[in-house]
């Protein structure tokens, strides 16, 4: 039996339990799908549990805002075990709406380790429209997050209408301060996008598409790590197989990078 527990949070429209688990049984944990109800009338216990990853999706059709009704719901019912999780030492993973739900739960940023103010917000594209592609990620080396230690370069989808990272001047300030800022939308070769479409897709002040708190240990990022489990989910895996058997290389070893960022998680939990 794999000794890391994850919960990966099902219902009310989140559409991404699946592949997030079968991610992160792939990192190494063990992981299992949990319906929000489950945890709020005490079937489940999260202290059962290292890793909550908060998935994606539309959670309650992302009325009222994305991940604004999850992030109500969960803080009136559970939100101090949800504190007292993140005080354990534990993990908390937020990817796409479930960024949006830990930016509205005030999990995220966490400045101050004050992990119930909302300090910055995740809003609609600037282009207008939803948003369904793939971009590069640049990673913060000075970043504190667990998620992104050893990857300096990252390729992910993106699916979203409302990702667009945004704050006032002085928490941003703070946030690249505390090396809170993790990963940066960026060009193909790894300089940082500027803002450019289609390579920062939404607009993002600073190129933001994900950040942590303080600790390293609660990371919201808006690209979908889970999607990128197996070497054909990237659009040019054809082309690179075919290059990678002209110059008579293997063309992929190892795990996508999409599963690092989670294993990354398991192995911190096991030191």
């Amino acid at each position: 039996m794999r000794d890391i527990k994850a919960l990966v949070l099902t219902g009310y429209g989140l559409n991404c339990d699946h592949e997030t688990a079968y991610a992160l049984e792939l990192a190494g944990a063990d992981a299992a799908r949990i319906h929000i109800n489950s945890l709020i009338d005490g079937s489940i216990n999260l202290k059962s549990f290292q890793i909550l990853v908060f998935i994606g999706g539309f959670s309650w059709g992302d009325d009222h805002g994305a991940g604004v009704i999850q992030a109500v719901r969960l803080k009136t019912n559970i939100g101090s075990q949800i504190i007292e999780f993140v005080e354990n030492g534990n993990l908390v993973l937020g990817i796409c709406n479930g960024f949006q739900s830990l930016v509205n739960l005030g999990l995220l940023p966490g400045l101050g380790r004050n992990y119930q103010r909302r300090s910055v917000a995740l809003t609609y594209n600037d282009c207008g429209n939803f948003r369904d592609q793939w971009v590069t990620l640049k990673v913060n080396p000075a970043s504190a997050c667990i998620f992104t230690r050893g990857i300096d370069l990252a390729e992910l989808p993106v699916r979203h209408g409302e990702g667009k990272f945004y704050t006032d001047d002085s928490t941003l300030t703070e946030l690249w301060e505390n090396n809170q800022v993790a990963i940066q939308y960026a060009l193909p070769d790894g300089e940082l996008a500027g803002s450019r479409f289609p390579f920062n897709p939404n607009g993002s002040i600073s190129d933001i598409a994900g950040i942590c708190d303080p600790t390293g240990r609660i990371f919201g990022l808006m690209p979908h790590p889970e999607g990128y489990n197996h070497w054909t989910n990237h659009p040019d895996w054809t082309r690179r197989k075919e290059t990678a058997k002209r110059r008579g290389v293997s063309p992929y070893t190892g795990l996508p990078v999409g599963i690092q960022f989670l294993q990354n998680a398991v192995n911190f939990l096991r030191t």
